[in-house]
Formats: C-alpha cells, sequence, structure tokens
C-alpha cells in the first residue's frame, strides 16, 4: 500500500466515525495531504500507527451546562472540552461561546491547536472548547451565570499540569474572570489555571494584543524574506475582535494601512484607513454594530451582508496589497481568492483559524500568491499565553515590552521552522506544507518515544 493509500484510509476511518464533523474532516485532510513529503521518506509514522493516533483526541468530554437567567428560567447548553495531544506538555487552547459551537468544530480547533502548539517551540500540548451558548444579548449577570455553571464542571478536568484553557470568540478577559473565580472558589487555590487573565491578578501584559500583534510580525518576516516589507502596504482585515483589531493596531505601528473590518452583519471601508479609536469604541466599549461607525465617519463605506458578492465576502474584493483573514473559519472562499489574485494581493495571511476554504486554497496556491497558514501565522497567542503561564509559575510579571520582544522572536522562529522546512522537502515557498510537517513531526517522533499510549 503507497503513502497515499495510507492516508486515504485515515480519512476514510474519520468520515466513518466522526459524521456530520465537516470542519473537523477538512482540517485533517488539509494536514495529512501535507504530510505526505515526510511520510514517503519515513515509514516509522505509518511502523507506528502515528497517523490514526494523532486525529483521535485523548479525551473527548461533553457536558450539560445549566443555569438561570434573569427571568429566573433555566436555560440549557451543551459544554465541550477536547482534549487532542498531551505529547509534548499540558492541553493548551481556548474556550469560544458561540451559537456555532458543535463537537466538530471544536476538533477540528482543537487538531490544529496540536501543530500551532508544536510550532512555538514551546512545552504545550493542544486541546480546545467551548460552548454554543450566545453571549451576545446576555446581561452581564447572565454571562456571569453561566461561566460560573460552566466551569462546576469543566473544573474536573484541568489542572495547571493536566489542561489550561484559555480565550476564544466570546470568551475575552471578563469571561475569563469568571471561569476563574469560580474555580478558584471551588478549589480554594489561587492556580495560573486559565491564561488571558486580568493583568491584576495574574495576566501578561501583551496577551490581548499578541495574536494580531504576532499575525503581523508573520506576515513582515514573509515579505522580508522575498525582499519586500509590510510598510506602505494596503491591507485587507476582515474581523472586528481582538485578532482583527489587534492586526490593525500593529500595522499602523508598522507603517501599512488597513483599510477594513468587519462583523457579522456587514463590512466597512475606510479608504482614508481605519479609525483604530473609533473601531475600539464601537465595538469593545459599546458593543455596537459597524453601522455605528459608518456613521461616525461618513467618507466611509459601509456594505450589509446583504449587499456581498454571491458566495463571497466584501472585504476580498476591495483592492489590497496583503490580506489578512482574521475572523472564523471558511470565510474566504474560491469566488474572494480569485478577487484578491485579479485585484494584485501580494500575500495571504491567516489571523484567524482556518478562514480558507479548500477551493480558494487551491486556486491560490495555482497563482502563486505568498500564503501564511493559520497555525503559523495566529501562533502568537497561545504562546504568549505559554509566557503567562511561565510568569504565573515564578509569580512575576513582565513588561509589555519584554512580551513583545519575546513574541517577535517567537514568530520570526515560527517563520523560519515552516521556511526552512518546505524548502527540505523540496517545497520552497509553500509555508502550509512546511508548518504542517515541522508541527507534526515533533509531535509524532515524541509520541514514537513515549509509546503505545
Amino acid at each position: 500500500m503507497t503513502s497515499l493509500e495510507k492516508v486515504e484510509k485515515v480519512l476514510n476511518h474519520i468520515k466513518s466515525c466522526s459524521p456530520g464533523q465537516d470542519e473537523f474532516y477538512q482540517a485533517v485532510h488539509e494536514v495529512l495531504y501535507s504530510l505526505l513529503p515526510l511520510l514517503k521518506e519515513d515509514s516509522r509514522y505509518f511502523d507506528y500507527n502515528i497517523l490514526h493516533r494523532i486525529v483521535m483526541p485523548e479525551r473527548t468530554i461533553i457536558f450539560r451546562v445549566t443555569w438561570l437567567d434573569d427571568n429566573g428560567k433555566i436555560q440549557t447548553n451543551l459544554g465541550y472540552r477536547v482534549q487532542f495531544s498531551s505529547t509534548l506538555g499540558p492541553f493548551k487552547g481556548g474556550l469560544r461561546f458561540h451559537p456555532s459551537v458543535n463537537l466538530g468544530i471544536i476538533k477540528f480547533l482543537g487538531f490544529e491547536q496540536i501543530f500551532k502548539n508544536s510550532l512555538t517551540g514551546l512545552g504545550i500540548g493542544g486541546g480546545k472548547g467551548g460552548s454554543n451558548f450566545d453571549p451576545k444579548g446576555k446581561s452581564e449577570n447572565e454571562i456571569m451565570k453561566f461561566c460560573q455553571a460552566f466551569m462546576s464542571e469543566l473544573y474536573r478536568h484541568i489542572g495547571k499540569h493536566t489542561d489550561i484553557p484559555a480565550g476564544d470568540i466570546g470568551v475575552g478577559s471578563k469571561e475569563i474572570g469568571y471561569l476563574f473565580g469560580e474555580y478558584k472558589k471551588i478549589n480554594n487555590e489561587f492556580d495560573g489555571i486559565l491564561t488571558g487573565k486580568g493583568v491584576n491578578w495574574g495576566g501578561s501584559k501583551g496577551r490581548k494584543e499578541a495574536t494580531g500583534y504576532g499575525s503581523v510580525y508573520f506576515a513582515e518576516n514573509w515579505l522580508n524574506a522575498n525582499e519586500d516589507s509590510i510598510k506602505d502596504k494596503i491591507c485587507a482585515v476582515s474581523g472586528s475582535g481582538n485578532v482583527a483589531t489587534y492586526t490593525i493596531e500593529k500595522l499602523y505601528d508598522m507603517g501599512a494601512k488597513p483599510v477594513t473590518c468587519s462583523d457579522s452583519k456587514g463590512t466597512i471601508y475606510h479608504k482614508a484607513g481605519i479609525d483604530l479609536a473609533t473601531l475600539k469604541a464601537v465595538k469593545e466599549i459599546n458593543k455596537q454594530s459597524l453601522e455605528a461607525y459608518a456613521v461616525l465617519h461618513p467618507d466611509s463605506k459601509y456594505i450589509p451582508t446583504s449587499a456581498y458578492p454571491k458566495d463571497g465576502h466584501a472585504v476580498w474584493h476591495i483592492p489590497c496589497d496583503v490580506a489578512f483573514p482574521s475572523a472564523t473559519q471558511n470565510e474566504l472562499t474560491l469566488v474572494d481568492a480569485k478577487a484578491l489574485v485579479k485585484n494584485g494581493c501580494k500575500l495571504i495571511n491567516e489571523g484567524a483559524n482556518m478562514p480558507t476554504t479548500p477551493e480558494a486554497l487551491e486556486f491560490i496556491q495555482q497563482n502563486d500568491i505568498l500564503f501564511s497558514p493559520g497555525k503559523a501565522a495566529n501562533a502568537g497567542g497561545v504562546a504568549t499565553s505559554q509566557l503567562e503561564m511561565s510568569q504565573n509559575a515564578s509569580m512575576e510579571q513582565w513588561s509589555f515590552e519584554e512580551v513583545d520582544i519575546k513574541l517577535r522572536q517567537i514568530m520570526r522562529n515560527i517563520f523560519n521552522i515552516a521556511y526552512d522546512t518546505a524548502k527540505e522537502f523540496d517545497h520552497a515557498g509553500d509555508l502550509i506544507t512546511g508548518a504542517n510537517i515541522a508541527g507534526f513531526r515533533k509531535v509524532a517522533d515524541s509520541m514514537i518515544e513515549q509509546g503505545a499510549v
């Protein structure tokens, strides 16, 4: 049986035992096919059954979350924690609160997290969790009640040497605070059990900014390798959460001009450049739709989702030099990729997890646009989470500048290992292959060394 046939056998197994988990299957499909250059050279990964083992979580936890709303009615949601791989260290990955959350989403995110965390060079395994709870439209009291109920079950399955969750979509410093408070109450311990904490009680300076900043640092490294720079580039950014906001902030800091942002209702195109202060006020403080941004800046254009191109997203149809998909999975389609190529985009740098559809990715690769896969480009957030863990362990708090210096170096190292690994396997310039092989090889070799566990 050839390496390709063995990979397809694993994929067929995933399809049969994980029905309906399309995002998970998509993530596994992308990774396993990109590993073929390695698998053809080293049969150990088949001999030790690594592929079948690495696509199966070590543990999958699904639980009921019951909480009281402001009307005294009992509400029920599902909670998840998928502990995928502890080969390199304790499980590490965020919690996502969003109505779209299901087991397939959490497994896809947890699977990607294995290789992302491996690429950081830090001692952390891969996991992910969350709930289909929707924080939007909920009162502060309801969010607190839900977080406390969620942690009243999750606490059984986490620990500072076992599993250290963080935030993700719908889980910011406020939610982390409520979760941490409940964990501390139940366990009577002040542990660094969560990352993304407030800076007054164990959090790391720079954590909020880390994913967005790191994404821009990665893009700069990729452009530098091609004798170019982010300076003076027109940039399209999707999203308006932490990743997008701090991508925009760092782009300005490095001399670029971000001209877009988006939310679930529409897109802002501001040719003069996104006003960062207004964006933060609208989204972080007032929790409004981006329509409010357009009211405050009449020279900007608001594009509602109803006016989006068929099967596309308006952000990617605005001319740009660099695209930063920073919202959610599968947000950049084939229609969008064709628009980016037509408009002369030089680099697509994934700030979100798997934001590019397989069809779009294939088209991008055929048209020689530089591409930064999310597991490499957006690893700055989890890397800084591990820096927070280090500070907690030593009972220290580093300055913002210290954290930022370490983040820059980590992103440079991630780029270098992905770039060099791609060249090693005669795929120069293909950072998808480079990142996947580099991340996988470290985990797989360690699995072999640790035996049949």
